[in-house]
């Protein structure tokens, strides 16, 4: 995890980035970030199911979906993509959302930015890839900067074992 600065210290500029190497080919890695059938297997914090509403992967397309917790507790999600280039860039806005598909401030945290900027890259690396997620806020108030600054270690956190579901399932594809 890194945070990065522009030259002049804008905290604006700032943004989380997390980077991991799978040991699958990068084709395959962009199906299982961008299917629904493969989404709904791995995708979102360890205990937790997802259900895939809709997703139509290309600009301006929407993917929305709810993840539950094992006790029960369902929160809605929805990304718009702003850029999709088979099979290594995806550019896209990511908010909480209610389940008709509308943004919607964190359920827990009312200072958590509206919406956040997503960038995932996929470069091939000898058969593997390495897959590279950048996230900041967009047009934060100071509050809303402050607070996903602050979430920075449950960020790293989040995206390991998200990392690590993503890792598991893959290999589960690899080896059936």
């Amino acid at each position: 995890m890194s945070l990065r600065n522009d030259p002049d210290g804008n905290a604006a500029d700032r943004e989380f980035t997390i980077t991991r190497v799978f040991d699958a080919p990068r084709e395959l890695v962009f199906k299982a970030w961008t299917e629904a059938a493969h989404l709904a297997r791995w995708f979102g914090p360890k205990g937790c199911t997802i259900r895939v509403a809709k997703l139509e992967l290309r600009s301006g397309g929407i993917f929305h979906f709810a993840m539950k917790t094992p006790d029960g507790h369902e929160t809605w999600g929805k990304w718009i993509f702003r850029e999709v280039v088979p099979p290594g860039r995806i550019v896209l806005a990511s908010s909480f959302s209610d389940a008709e598909g509308g943004v919607t401030r964190h359920p827990g945290s009312p200072s958590w930015p509206l919406e956040t900027l997503s960038t995932t890259t996929l470069e091939e690396e000898g058969g593997k890839t390495k897959l590279t997620l950048r996230w900041a806020p967009i047009n934060p108030t100071a509050a809303e900067r402050r607070t996903f600054d602050d979430g920075l270690p449950s960020m790293t956190m989040g995206w390991t074992g998200t990392f690590d579901q993503l890792e598991s399932y893959l290999t589960g594809l690899a080896n059936p």
